[in-house]
């Protein structure tokens, strides 16, 4: 069994003190975009303009 820290990749990244990063789930490829700014924070699906869930493919080279 992989360990908790393998299923997610973070494939952007930008900002030091204003953080806007992108993952994506490996087992389901469903991105998500992580925003930070001082103490606070969120998670979300990253979506397309028809607001269903950007899917990268799983597997190659995540």
């Amino acid at each position: 069994m992989a360990r908790a820290d393998d299923r997610f990749v973070r494939v952007y990244k930008q900002g030091t003190m204003t953080i806007t990063e992108i993952w994506v789930d490996r087992y389901t490829g469903v991105n998500y975009l992580y925003h930070e700014d001082g103490y606070s924070g969120g998670l979300t699906p990253l979506l397309d303009r028809d607001g269903k869930p950007v899917v990268s493919p799983v597997g190659g080279n995540l």
